[in-house]
């Protein structure tokens, strides 16, 4: 497996130590590799979730209040 180093906080490092202390995993690597998976699979729902309002909403899957605050918006500055 390829190694790679990255840099987290105080906070992080003890909250994946805790998480193999308490023996939900054997090994540091194991909670960073489940991190990433779920890191992986809610990139990809977002990715599925825009395709999906981009398909259903002429918007682009905003609301109509934040449309309304845009036409109100240019129509202030057009004054």
């Amino acid at each position: 497996m390829p190694m790679v180093t990255v840099s987290i906080s105080p906070q992080q490092a003890a909250g994946i130590r805790a998480a193999v202390d308490n023996g939900g995993y054997a090994s540091s690597s194991e909670v960073v590799r489940e991190a990433l998976r779920l890191w992986d699979t809610a990139r990809k729902l977002n990715e599925f979730k825009a395709d999906v309002l981009d398909e259903i909403s002429p918007s682009g899957g905003r609301c109509v209040g934040d449309m309304f605050a845009d036409h109100e918006a240019a129509r202030r500055r057009s004054a």
